[in-house]
C-alpha cells in the first residue's frame, strides 16, 4: 500500500509476462496504473474506485511515487516505473512474434490510425484496429453501443482505451462485463506518442524523475495544475504514511 492505495512493484518485463500468459489463457483482465494523478482524482472522482477494484495488475507510473516507496521501505528489490513508454518496444515486439490483434480506442480522428500504419511498418505481424475517442461514451448511447459492437467484431487480445483519465477508466469499469475476453489497459495518450502528435521526454528524463517537468513546461497552462497543484491533495496519506513507516 501506498498512499492509502494498492500497487504491484514489478518491472516491466514482468508485466509483459503476465500479459502473454493471460492473452494465451483467453482471460479478461485489467491492467491499470497509478501516478498521483490518479491518486488524487480518486478523492474527487471517487467512482474510480469501481476500475482499481476490477484490476489485476496496478502499475505504479511515477518516479515520485517509487521514491516514496523506497524511503517507507516498502520493498527489498529495486523498483521499476511500468507505463507505455517504458514497456511499448517489448509491448510491440512480443504483439508481433505472437501475431495479436490489438485494438485501441481514443485520440482524435486521425491519430491513432496514423500510428496504427507507423507501429504496422515497424511490426508487420501486429494486427491493429482504431477508433478515435470522440462519441458519445454514456452507456446506453447508439455511439457507445457502436464502439462495443465494433470491438467485439474485431475480437482483440489486447484493448487499449486511451481517452485521458478519468474518462478511459470510468469507460473500462461502466463496460467491462460486455467487453470481449482479452488484455484491457487504460494508456491515455500512447498512440499520440506513436503518431508524432506528442513529444516523449528524452528516457533519461524518465529515469530521474523529470519528465514531468518536460510535460509542463511543453504544456504549462493544461498541466500547471496537475502537476503543482494536485499532489498538495495527498499530503495527509503522505504523512500518515510516514508515520507508520517510523513507528514500524
Amino acid at each position: 500500500m501506498i498512499l492509502g492505495e494498492a500497487m504491484d512493484l514489478v518491472r516491466p518485463e514482468e508485466v509483459m509476462l503476465w500479459m502473454r500468459r493471460w492473452v494465451q489463457e483467453g482471460r479478461k483482465t485489467v491492467i491499470a496504473n497509478h501516478n498521483l494523478h490518479s491518486l488524487a482524482l480518486l478523492r474527487s472522482t471517487p467512482q474510480l474506485r469501481r476500475f482499481y477494484g476490477r484490476a489485476d495488475l496496478i502499475e505504479v507510473d511515477s518516479r515520485p511515487l517509487l521514491a516514496f516507496a523506497r524511503l517507507l521501505r516498502l520493498a527489498a528489490r529495486p523498483m521499476h516505473r511500468c507505463t507505455y513508454l517504458d514497456w511499448r518496444d517489448h509491448f510491440w515486439s512480443l504483439a508481433d512474434r505472437e501475431g495479436w490483434r490489438v485494438f485501441y480506442l481514443g485520440g482524435a480522428p486521425g491519430v491513432a490510425e496514423e500510428a496504427a500504419q507507423r507501429i504496422g511498418r515497424k511490426r508487420p505481424g501486429v494486427c491493429i484496429w482504431t477508433r478515435h475517442g470522440h462519441f458519445d461514451a454514456t452507456a446506453g448511447s447508439s455511439d457507445n453501443a457502436a464502439v462495443l459492437k465494433e470491438i467485439a467484431a474485431f475480437k482483440p487480445n489486447v484493448l487499449m482505451v486511451g481517452m485521458g483519465m478519468p474518462r478511459q477508466e470510468l469507460w473500462i469499469a461502466d463496460h467491462l462485463d460486455a467487453l470481449p475476453d482479452c488484455v484491457v489497459l487504460n494508456v491515455g495518450a500512447a498512440f499520440d506518442y506513436e503518431a508524432g502528435v506528442q513529444r516523449a521526454a528524452p528516457r533519461w528524463m524518465g529515469r530521474l524523475g523529470l519528465e514531468w517537468l518536460f510535460r509542463l513546461t511543453a504544456d504549462p497552462k493544461r498541466l500547471f495544475h496537475r502537476y503543482v497543484v494536485e499532489p498538495w491533495a495527498l499530503a495527509g496519506p503522505a504523512l500518515r504514511d510516514l508515520k507508520r513507516a517510523f513507528a514500524r
